[in-house]
């Protein structure tokens, strides 16, 4: 028995960070945005022993532990709770690491809905968003893997679509630029005085596209690139070449621009 799967990337379209929690984490509101740019490919095959194989882009597990990897760590809370048998993962990344798109959420996320599909589960969506929560902040989302509006640690989603963002995949497209800088998501909190001030993030995103530009902000911007100037100036690139626009996704360093079609 096996099962193949494509884990999609997302962006965070406006990411406002509102407060230091008492756990330690922060409040945030934001966008969660999916798009096919980039995608992995993941593969679940029942086999004698647990294990785990990479392809694609390369990247280092915490101590080279396979208990540390999130797809290993997704298998072992369903394994856990429903007796399964050992399967071996293989994953192609092609999202890249480290630049704010949730790669290694979304693989985390997906595993769980491949092996309710592999070994017929039956767990509903909100079933299987509560076991992302274990994993991630943001693992939940991509359970659904439509726009969510998300808040509290980024856990809290809502399903957000307000007209202009319905609209995007009919009349823009989105290029990301992934520079391949690892920004440490810890250091780029660290860097940043929270602020609960404005307007909140759905109001926002409900005015035309064409309005969002200085007005949805991502607060990392500001900190990420006095440290990165090479981010700010893909961010000015995109819009000199004809962007609505443009963003820095999560702590970065991955940066999209929204373009019309004719573009």
């Amino acid at each position: 028995m096996n099962i193949v799967l494509y884990p999609q990337p997302k962006i965070n379209i406006g990411l406002r960070v509102l407060a230091r929690r008492s756990d330690g984490y922060h409040d945030i509101e934001t966008l969660f945005y999916p798009v096919d740019t980039y995608t992995d490919i993941l593969e679940i095959i029942e086999a004698d022993s647990v294990s785990m194989t990479y392809f694609g882009t390369a990247y280092e597990l915490p101590g080279g532990d396979m208990e540390k990897e999130l797809c290993i760590k997704a298998y072992r809370l369903l394994q856990k709770e429903f007796g399964l048998p050992p399967v071996g993962i293989y994953l192609y990344k092609n999202i890249p690491v480290g630049a704010g798109m949730g790669g290694g959420s979304s693989d985390a996320a997906w595993t769980l809905r491949g092996l309710n599909e592999l070994f017929g589960l039956g767990l509903s969506g909100e079933q299987l968003a509560s076991y992302a929560s274990r994993l991630g902040s943001d693992c939940p989302f991509f359970i659904y893997g439509t726009p969510m509006l998300g808040q509290g640690r980024g856990e809290i989603l809502t399903p957000c679509c307000p007209d202009s963002v319905a609209g995007l995949k009919e009349r823009y497209h989105i290029k990301i630029a992934a520079p391949g800088i690892h920004v440490s998501t810890a250091e780029a909190y660290a860097s940043l005085s929270p602020d609960p001030s404005g307007k909140g993030l759905t109001e926002l995103l409900s005015m035309p596209v064409e309005q969002w530009k200085d007005r949805v902000v991502n607060d990392f911007e500001k900190t990420v690139f006095a440290k990165y100037p090479q981010l700010e100036r893909i961010k000015r690139t995109f819009y000199d070449e004809g962007a609505v626009y443009a963003s820095m996704s999560g702590s970065g360093s991955a940066v999209y621009g929204i373009f019309p079609n004719n573009i």
